[in-house]
């Protein structure tokens, strides 16, 4: 079985947001970019199913600068098999990447895709179920768990009322939780291996795909600084402030 997942380049979570002066999006010069934490548990799970014989190959896809092959080879030193490698100079919304990843799909024919249920720069959540919806794939979003037995994959998922399981006929899709595992380091051996690992590069004209915005970002502004706390010696001075000041209570 073979296995496809996509994996994005994003501000380092460690990294502390700064937006442009001109107000015109996020500053990315000269800060640490790495792979979002979601696809690292969606590549360690593909891995896992690799390791326990369910899969035979791990393909890692990827889109955006140049730079976004360094975040492929992060995935081949983890342990990807092969990569490929879309470049996109502009800014993607969740749909474009989604008819990218189709395109993909049909050219390798994969038996599941494996991506993170949001990325951390925009928080979407859009992708994966999109990418179901396009291929009309079943889906398997938010999982803890997965096991594939047969021509079925079992996902567990939380919900409000608890635990769900699904079982999905393969294909599918299936986007991934923080719960699902906790991803490995890659070892100095492998990060050398991944060196020559192959690395694809398919243009979306290749791919027969036109890419379009819907969106346009008029204005990115950071948040607004908390105001400083003050201490109240009694609980009706509280109660006052809050009536008469905050104007949260009549």
């Amino acid at each position: 079985m073979k296995i496809l997942v996509a994996v994005k380049r994003v501000v380092d979570f460690n990294v502390k947001i700064r937006v442009k002066p001109d107000n015109s999006g996020v500053e990315t010069f000269n800060v640490r970019m790495s792979m979002n934490p979601f696809d690292e548990i969606a590549v360690e799970e593909a891995l896992r199913l690799k390791e326990a014989g369910a899969v035979n190959e791990v393909i890692v896809v990827s889109l955006g600068s140049a730079a976004v092959q360094e975040t492929l080879r992060s995935g081949l030193a983890l342990g990807a098999d092969r990569a490929i490698y879309i470049p996109v100079e502009t800014e993607l919304q969740p749909l474009s990447v989604a008819k990218l990843l189709k395109a993909v799909v049909l050219q390798e024919q994969p038996q599941m895709v494996i991506l993170g249920k949001q990325a951390i720069d925009d928080d979407n959540s859009q992708t994966g179920p999109m990418l179901a919806a396009l291929l009309n794939w079943p889906q398997g979003t938010f999982a803890s768990k997965v096991k594939v037995e047969g021509e079925k994959v079992h996902v567990q998922r939380e919900i409000d009322g608890g635990l769900e399981t699904l079982a999905l006929k393969l294909p599918a899709v299936i986007t991934t939780d923080l719960r699902l595992n906790q991803p490995r380091y890659a070892s100095l051996p492998n990060i050398m291996k991944a060196k020559q690992k192959p690395l694809t590069t398919l243009t979306p004209e290749q791919l027969g795909v036109a890419i379009t915005s819907h969106l346009h970002v008029v204005k990115v502004e950071a948040p607004a600084g908390r105001r400083e706390g003050i201490k109240v010696a009694t609980v009706a001075e509280l109660v006052d402030k809050l009536k008469n000041e905050a104007k949260v209570i009549e």
